[in-house]
C-alpha cells in the first residue's frame, strides 16, 4: 500500500424521503425525536447544522462529543459550506468568548462553559437562534444540559428547542420517562420514527440490500460447552432471587442475563443496597459478570483463547482460596473437559471413568502424558472462507457491473478482526498453532504429537482438494505466494487488512502449502510472519489511499476511538459486498441507509450468526426490546396531556419560576400580618470547576443567584463567614489518602470563622460511607472514619454536612443562609492559600499561629488573647506563669504552656530515667 495519497471525502448522502418527511415537521414545530437505532439521528442533525451555518444566525450543539464535532465539521467542509461551525472550549479565554457567540453561525460549546456564560450574561441571550440537543434521552431535570435550557428559556422565548435522540430503550426505565424529558428541554411535540414506521419500511423496503443469512452450526463440544454455562448461569441467577426476594424476577431472566445491558441493570437493583449485601451475593454478582464473558468468548474467539481464559479463572480461585460455588457443579466439569477437548486429546489408558474424569479436570505439573493436538477450527472461519471464494468467484465475472467489487468484513473488536487477518494470512491451523505455542509454552510435549496428527488429517484434506477442479500450477502458485508473504511484509493495521481478492484465490490452496510446510515439522512455523512485522502504526485513512484495485478490509463494529470510522469507510470504500461476521442492529440499519441511498449500485450482505446460539438471541433480544420501547413511547404519546404553556415562550410556565414557595405553604402572620417584605436577592459564591456537577443547576432552580468565579480556597461561600468544600465520596477518600484534604482545612479555618465540609453521597449509590460489618473498635490509619475523626479532633471550628443527595445539599444551603449576609465575590476571589492577610485578624502571621495552636495549654478559645499580649514567641518566653494565668484565665493551661517552655531537654530525660 502508498500510504502517502490522502483517502476519497466523500460528501453525507442526501436525505431520504422519509428524513425529508421528519426534517419538513420538525421545522415547523419543536419537539423531540426518537427514532431507531442506526436510522440516521446524526443525519438529521447534521441537516439542520447545514441549515444554519450562516453568521446571521446563532445556534448552540448541546451534547456532541468532540469526535462527533470534528466529523460534522468534516463533512460540512467537503459540502463546500464557507461559515464552519465552531468550538468553544477552555482554550478560548472568557473575555474573547462574547466575540465569538457575536459572529454566528453553528457553535460546539461544553456544557460547563455555557452554563457560566449564561449566568454571567457573555453569551447574548437575546440573539441565540436557538438550539439542537443532541442524545436526548439525557436530559434529566438536574443535569447541566437542562440548567442550559432553562436559562435559554427565562431569557429567550423566541428561539426553537429541537432534540435528537436514538435509544428508545432508554425511555422504558422509570415513570413517565419521556414526558419528564420532554419538560425539562421545553417541547410540546412528540416524533416517533420506530423501524416498523409506515414511511420509514416501505420506502427501505423499495431499496432493501440482497441479504444472504448464513447460519453456522456450532460444533458438539461448543454446544456442550454453551449448555453447560447456561445451566451454570441459571443456578447463579436462582440463588441471587433466593438471597435478595425483593429484585424484580422479570429483569433477572435468563434471556435478559445473555444481553449486553444486564450488568447496568443488576447494578441498577443492587447498588442502592450494596452496603447491606452479604459477601454471597456480591460473589454471584462477580460470577454472573464472569460467565456473561465465558459466553462471549466461546462464540467470539478460537478454542485455544476461550481455554486460556477458563484455566486462568480456575487458577485465580487456587491462588486467592476464592472458591466460586459454580465451579463445583456437574456443568463446570463439563465445561472444563469439552473446552480442554477442543484444543488438545489425552491418549486414553486403562483406567476407570472417575480417573479418567480427575485426570482431565486436573493435569499435573511436570506429567509425563502426551497430548495430542486437536485445535478445533472456529466454525465461523470456514464459513468465512466459503464466503470469500463465492465473491472472489463473482469478481471474476464482474465486467458487467464495472468490474471487483470491494470487500468489507464487520467484526465486533479489534481482537476478532486481528484474529481473522491473522486466519486469511496463515490459515486456521498455523495461526492457532501459534497462538498455542505462545499461550501454553509449558506444554512442549504436545508439538511431539503434532506429525502425527497432521498424518492422520491429512487423507480427510486430500480428499476435498479433489473436489476442485485440477491445476498443474497449484503448489506453485501456493509456494510463489509465500515467497510473495515473505518479501512484502504488507502493511496491514491491527483492524483492517488491505490486499487483493486475488491474493486470496485458490485461498484453500494456499492455506495449504502453508500448512503443508508447517505440518511437516512444528518448528517450521514461519516465524517471519509475525504481529510485530505488520504496520501498525498506518493510519486508517492511509490504508484506503488506493482504490484502483479491490479490496478486502476488517473493520470493527465497536470500540473504535473514532464513532464514525465505520461510516466513513463504509462511504469511502464504497464495498459492494459485506460480511457481517457478528451481528449488530446499529450497523444493520446504516447498510439499510447505505443501500437506499445509492439507488441502482449492487450491495450484497452475508449475515454470519451462529443458530440456536446466545450470540443469535441477544440480537433477536436487543430487536425485541427496541420494539417494545417504541410500543410503549406509542400509546404514552396517546395518553399524554401535555399543557400549552410547555415551550415557556411566555409567563407562564410554572418549571421556569424561580423560588420554592408553594400555593399550599402556610403565611406566617406574626410578620406584620404576613405582608411581604423586600429583602435583599440570596446569593452564593461557586467556584467554576463545580459546574460539572448538579448542584449549582438545583441552587438556581431555588432562586438564589449564583456568582462563578474561580476560587482557591473552598467551594462555595455561602455568606461573609461560611465556607464549603464540597467532596463526593471518591473525591473524599483520595483527599483523606494525599493529605489535599488537610491542606484545604487549612486554609478555610485561617481565612473563614465556619469552615464546613460537605460530603455528597451519589443518590443511586448507598447513604453509608462504610460497609456493614466494617467498622472497627480501633482506630486504623487506613479506616476513613478514623481519619474523618481526626481532622475534626485537629479542626474543633470544623463542621460536616452529610447529604444524600444534591437535591438535599441545596435545600440544606437554602436553610444555611436565612437571615445572613451575602457573600462578596470580589472578597472572595482575593483569598488565595498564599495569602498572608487574614479577612479576621490581618496583624497576625498563620505560621507562628500554627505553632503557637501545637503548644501544650493553648486552644483556639485562648490562642487569640495570647496573640493580643504578646508579639512574638520571645516575648511568650519572657512571661511569668503568674502572667499567663491572667492571659489565658486558666491556671491549669498556664502551667502546661509556663512547663513547656521552660523545662530543658535534660531535665526531661532524667525524670525519663527515673520512671524507669
Amino acid at each position: 500500500m502508498e500510504s502517502g495519497q490522502p483517502a476519497r471525502r466523500i460528501a453525507m448522502a442526501p436525505l431520504l424521503e422519509y428524513e425529508r418527511q421528519l426534517v419538513l415537521e420538525l421545522l415547523d414545530t419543536d419537539g423531540l425525536v426518537v427514532c431507531a437505532r442506526g436510522l440516521g439521528a446524526d443525519r438529521l442533525l447534521y441537516h439542520f447544522l447545514q441549515l444554519h451555518c450562516h453568521p446571521a444566525c446563532l445556534v448552540l450543539v448541546l451534547n456532541t462529543q468532540p469526535a462527533e464535532e470534528e466529523y460534522f465539521i468534516n463533512q460540512l467542509k467537503i459540502e463546500g459550506v464557507e461559515h464552519l461551525p465552531r468550538r468553544v472550549t477552555n482554550e478560548i479565554t472568557s473575555n474573547s468568548r462574547y466575540e465569538v457567540y457575536t459572529q454566528g453561525g453553528v457553535i460546539f460549546a461544553t456544557s460547563r462553559i455555557l452554563v457560566v456564560d449564561f449566568l454571567t450574561d457573555r453569551i447574548p441571550s437575546d440573539l441565540i437562534t436557538g438550539i439542537l440537543v443532541y442524545r436526548a434521552h439525557r436530559i434529566i431535570e438536574s443535569c447541566q444540559e437542562a440548567f442550559i435550557l432553562r436559562l435559554f428559556r427565562q431569557k429567550n422565548k423566541r428561539g426553537f428547542i429541537k432534540a435528537f435522540t436514538d435509544n428508545a430503550v432508554a425511555f422504558d426505565t422509570g415513570f413517565c420517562h419521556v414526558e419528564r424529558v420532554m419538560r425539562n428541554l421545553f417541547v410540546r411535540k412528540l416524533y416517533l420514527w420506530p423501524r416498523f414506521h409506515v414511511a420509514v419500511n416501505s420506502f427501505l423496503e423499495q431499496h432493501k440490500p440482497e441479504v444472504v443469512e448464513i447460519h453456522v452450526s456450532m460444533t458438539p463440544t461448543m454446544l456442550a460447552i454453551q449448555t453447560a454455562i447456561l445451566d451454570i448461569l441459571n443456578a447463579c441467577l436462582k440463588e441471587l432471587k433466593c438471597h435478595n426476594p425483593s429484585l424484580e424476577v422479570e429483569d433477572l431472566s435468563l434471556e435478559n442475563a445473555i444481553g449486553k445491558p444486564f450488568d447496568k441493570t443488576i447494578r441498577h437493583y443492587l447498588d442502592p443496597l450494596w452496603h447491606q449485601l452479604g459477601a454471597k451475593t456480591k460473589s454471584l454478582v462477580q460470577d454472573l459478570k464472569i460467565l456473561r464473558t465465558l459466553l462471549q468468548y466461546l462464540s467470539q474467539y478460537d478454542c485455544v483463547t476461550f481455554l486460556n481464559l477458563l484455566e486462568s479463572l480456575r487458577a485465580t480461585e487456587k491462588a486467592f482460596g476464592q472458591n466460586s460455588g459454580w465451579l463445583f457443579l456437574d456443568s463446570s466439569t463439563s465445561m472444563f473437559i469439552n473446552a480442554r477437548a477442543r484444543v488438545y486429546h489425552l491418549p486414553d489408558a486403562k483406567m476407570s471413568k472417575k480417573e479418567k474424569i480427575s485426570e482431565k479436570m486436573e493435569i499435573k505439573e511436570g506429567e509425563e502424558t502426551k497430548k495430542e493436538l486437536v485445535l478445533e477450527s472456529n466454525p465461523k472461519w470456514e464459513a468465512l472462507t466459503e464466503v470469500l471464494k463465492e465473491i472472489e468467484a463473482e469478481n471474476k465475472e464482474s465486467e458487467a457491473l464495472g468490474g471487483p467489487g470491494q470487500v468489507l468484513i464487520c467484526a465486533s473488536d479489534d481482537r476478532t478482526c486481528s484474529q481473522l487477518r491473522d486466519y486469511i494470512t496463515l490459515g486456521a491451523e498455523a495461526f492457532l498453532l501459534r497462538l498455542y505455542r505462545k499461550t501454553f509454552e509449558k506444554d512442549s510435549k504436545a508439538e511431539e504429537v503434532w506429525m502425527k496428527f497432521r498424518k492422520e488429517d491429512s487423507s480427510k484434506r486430500i480428499r476435498k482438494s479433489h473436489k476442485r477442479p485440477k491445476d498443474p500450477q497449484n503448489k506453485e502458485r501456493a509456494s510463489t505466494k509465500e515467497r510473495t508473504l515473505k518479501k512484502k511484509k504488507r502493511k496491514l493495521t491491527l483492524t483492517q487488512m488491505v490486499g487483493k481478492p486475488e491474493e486470496l484465490e485458490e485461498e484453500g490452496d494456499v492455506e495449504e502449502g502453508y500448512r503443508r510446510e508447517i505440518s511437516s515439522s512444528p518448528e517450521s512455523c514461519p516465524e517471519e510472519i509475525k504481529h510485530e512485522e505488520f504496520d501498525v502504526n498506518l493510519s486508517s485513512d492511509a490504508a484506503f489511499g488506493i482504490l484502483k484495485e479491490p479490496l478486502t478490509i476488517i473493520h470493527p463494529l465497536l470500540g473504535c476511538s473514532d464513532p464514525y470510522a465505520l461510516t466513513r469507510v463504509l462511504h469511502e470504500v464504497e464495498p459492494r459486498y459485506v460480511v457481517l461476521y457478528d451481528a449488530e442492529l446499529t450497523f444493520v440499519r446504516q447498510l439499510e441507509i447505505y443501500r437506499a441511498s445509492r439507488p441502482g449500485k449492487p450491495l450484497r450482505v452475508y449475515f454470519l450468526i451462529y443458530g440456536g446460539s446466545t450470540e443469535e438471541q441477544r440480537y433477536l433480544t436487543a430487536l425485541r426490546k427496541e420494539k417494545e420501547a417504541f410500543e410503549k413511547l406509542i400509546r404514552e404519546k396517546a395518553s399524554m396531556v401535555v399543557p400549552e404553556e410547555r415551550e415557556g415562550r411566555d409567563e407562564t410556565n410554572l418549571d421556569l419560576v424561580r423560588g420554592t414557595a408553594s400555593a399550599d405553604v402556610s403565611t406566617d402572620t406574626r410578620k406584620a400580618g404576613g405582608q411581604e417584605q423586600n429583602g435583599t436577592q440570596q446569593s452564593i459564591v461557586v467556584d467554576m470547576r463545580e459546574f460539572r456537577s448538579e448542584l449549582p443547576s438545583l441552587i438556581h432552580r431555588r432562586g438564589i443567584d449564583i456568582e462563578p468565579v474561580t476560587l482557591e480556597v473552598g467551594d462555595y461561600i455561602l455568606t461573609p463567614e461560611m465556607c464549603v468544600e464540597r467532596k463526593s465520596i471518591s473525591d473524599l477518600i483520595g483527599s483523606l489518602n494525599n493529605g489535599r484534604l488537610y491542606s484545604q482545612c487549612i486554609s478555610m479555618s485561617r481565612y473563614y470563622k465556619r469552615p464546613v465540609l460537605l460530603i455528597e453521597f451519589d443518590p443511586s449509590k448507598p447513604f453509608s460511607l462504610t460497609s456493614r460489618g466494617a467498622l472497627f473498635q480501633e482506630i486504623s490509619s487506613n479506616d476513613i472514619s478514623s481519619k474523618l475523626t481526626l481532622l475534626t479532633l485537629h479542626f474543633p471550628r470544623l463542621r460536616i454536612l452529610w447529604c444524600p443527595s444534591p437535591h438535599a445539599t441545596a435545600e440544606l444551603f437554602e436553610e444555611l443562609k436565612q437571615s445572613k449576609p451575602q457573600p462578596d465575590a470580589a472578597t472572595a476571589l482575593a483569598i488565595t492559600a498564599d495569602s498572608e492577610t487574614l479577612p479576621e485578624s490581618e496583624k497576625y502571621n498563620p505560621g507562628p499561629q500554627d505553632f503557637l495552636l501545637k503548644m501544650p495549654g493553648v486552644n483556639a478559645k485562648n490562642c487569640r488573647s495570647l496573640m493580643h499580649h504578646v508579639k512574638n514567641i520571645a516575648e511568650l518566653a519572657a512571661l511569668s506563669q503568674d502572667e499567663l494565668t491572667s492571659i489565658l484565665g486558666n491556671a491549669a493551661n498556664a502551667k502546661q504552656l509556663y512547663d513547656f517552655i521552660h523545662t530543658s531537654f535534660a531535665e526531661v530525660v532524667s525524670k525519663g530515667k527515673g520512671k524507669k
